[in-house]
């Protein structure tokens, strides 16, 4: 599975907010945000740095891909991952092309492609 990474000059905090802001300027919303970090230590388990997950998406684009193929809703929404660990903040997304390609489907693999550019985009522009 191939995974962008993209270490950031950014707090936690100000990336998660970068990156939610870029998002919407994109028209992909946040879905809903995990801390999973603080669900971690809520669970007793030691843990140093933080996690919080987006679940983002874009309603146009889930519909089209939707209409190529319903069974590909399976693959929404798109995932970030922002990581801080040893003073160093990352975003991380699993690729869009490489979740779809499971599908076989050419036409979903070059719109995935698509999405896939403007979501790094989005990244890029917070570095």
């Amino acid at each position: 599975m191939n995974i962008f990474v993209q270490e950031v000059n950014f707090t936690f905090d100000e990336t998660v907010d970068r990156l939610t802001k870029g998002l919407a300027e994109q028209k992909f919303g946040v879905l809903s945000t995990i801390p999973l970090s603080d669900k971690f230590i809520d669970k007793g388990l030691e843990f140093k740095g933080r996690i919080k997950i987006l679940d983002v998406c874009n309603p146009i684009e889930a519909y089209s891909v939707y209409k190529i193929d319903p069974l590909a809703i399976n693959f929404l929404p798109c995932k970030f991952v922002i990581r801080e660990e040893n003073d160093k903040v990352t975003i991380e997304m699993i690729r869009p092309t490489d979740l779809i390609s499971l599908m076989n489907n050419d036409a979903l693999t070059r719109f995935a492609g698509t999405i896939e550019t403007q979501l790094i985009d989005v990244v890029r522009k917070i570095k």
